[in-house]
């Protein structure tokens, strides 16, 4: 009985299998233009949906790094005048500084040059005084000599 069965199956093409080709083509059409056309749209419009925030959003990245690249540059420039005016700040500083010990000094050399002229004005007047007293001293020791031990 397997060996009619396997003789009775043919394949043999007539015209069911036009037929059937036709169905295919029909359906295919008929599916073409109930289903996938509108999925291909609304996968379009979704296609449309990302791409525009997402090609905006790349738009966004852009300019946030062009203002980020010129905000470090105004922030190294800010920091290089800063840098300038703390160093010209310093140096004033260091200028006052320096005019203030120059005064000092000068101050301190008068101070100095007066107390050694009013030493040496002491240092004359205590000489001349000395002087005085060895002339008077003299004196007395030159008559004292002169009159001699026996008048005592």
């Amino acid at each position: 009985m397997l060996f009619l069965a396997e003789s009775t199956i043919q394949l043999v093409p007539d015209a069911t299998l036009l037929l059937h080709l036709v169905f295919i083509a029909v359906m295919v059409f008929v599916l073409n233009r109930t289903l996938l056309r509108p999925i291909n749209e609304i996968l379009a419009r979704r296609e449309k949906e990302i791409s525009g925030p997402l090609t905006e959003a790349e738009q966004l990245t852009a300019e946030a790094e062009e203002k980020l690249t010129q905000y470090n540059a105004a922030l190294r420039e800010a920091r290089g005048e800063g840098y300038k005016l703390l160093e010209k700040e310093r140096a004033a500083a260091l200028k006052e500084k320096d005019d203030k010990v120059r005064q000092h000094r000068e101050q301190l050399s008068r101070t100095v040059e007066q107390q050694l002229e009013a030493t040496q004005r002491q240092q004359d007047q205590v000489r001349a005084e000395l002087e005085g007293q060895a002339a008077t001293m003299g004196g007395l020791i030159s008559s004292q000599i002169l009159r001699g031990p026996a008048q005592h």
